[in-house]
């Protein structure tokens, strides 16, 4: 997989959301074992301390936790992971409508096209 990232934001923040993304859609389960920060940097392909910091990142958030010499894991907590990905949708479709706006269209109207998508 090739990530692209934005040279505008810190490579850090980009891939604490990628690995966001990552435990909300289920990639990565509640109470599974996460690679190790060497194997997630070279899938990512930045340097481990830029993918340590952004580790370090979700364990502030307690998205994720570490077991002394034994890795880290995602929480178990499934409600802060749904609550993280409510947030996230919610942001999503601000943005959608927001972008509706910008060229015309009311909320009914954004609607209708989201239900003529197939998804």
């Amino acid at each position: 997989m090739d990530f692209t990232f934005d040279n505008n934001i810190p490579i850090y923040i980009q891939l604490l959301e990628y690995i966001k993304i990552y435990l909300i859609s289920g990639v990565f389960k509640a109470g599974d074992k996460l690679p190790s920060v060497r194997d997630f940097a070279n899938t990512f392909k930045v340097n481990p301390n830029t993918m340590q910091k952004a580790l370090q990142e979700l364990e502030s958030m307690n998205l994720i936790y570490t077991e002394r010499t034994n890795g880290k894991y995602v929480t178990k907590d499934e409600k802060l992971l749904e609550k993280l990905k409510d947030e996230y949708a919610i942001t999503l479709a601000k943005s959608y409508i927001s972008g509706m706006k910008k060229i015309g269209l009311g909320k009914a109207d954004s609607i209708k096209y989201l239900e003529g998508l197939d998804g």
